[in-house]
């Protein structure tokens, strides 16, 4: 059900400036910042041989990572993003194993273009998880 590891998210006040310095560092490709209304956020992606960094900053005052910053004003690891084949089984399967899906339960579309979910925190050892269709 687990496919690859597709992204690992920081959460930070400037997506442009942070992923800058994986460019500049790493030679990472940066994508162009792409605002997310439904999610409440910009992200910007590092783009790197086997992953990407996806760089996330608020976007707007009701943004789901605002509380996140205030607690971890420096930023920080804010989630990791695992592909699946099938979301809607694999959401089924995971909320029958006792997982909590985060929101209605609904896939929105992600940064990919990608019908993603995300998992409570609590059910994975402390750690932000979305599923994204693969």
């Amino acid at each position: 059900m687990l496919g690859r590891l597709n992204h690992v998210a920081i959460a930070t006040k400037d997506a442009v400036k942070a992923a800058k310095i994986y460019g500049a560092a790493f030679g990472a490709q940066i994508s162009d910042a792409v605002p997310l209304p439904e999610h409440g956020v910009t992200t910007v992606f590092a783009t790197l041989p086997n992953t990407k960094i996806e760089f996330i900053e608020p976007l707007g005052e009701a943004s789901p990572i605002t509380k996140f910053l205030e607690r971890n004003a420096d930023g920080g690891i804010h989630h990791v993003c695992y592909e699946v084949v099938d979301i809607i089984a694999s959401r089924d399967t995971l909320v029958k194993e006792g997982a909590r899906v985060l929101g209605d339960g609904t896939p929105k579309i992600g940064a990919h273009g990608k019908p993603v979910l995300f998992l409570h925190p609590k059910d994975f050892s402390g750690a932000l998880v979305e599923i994204e269709q693969a």
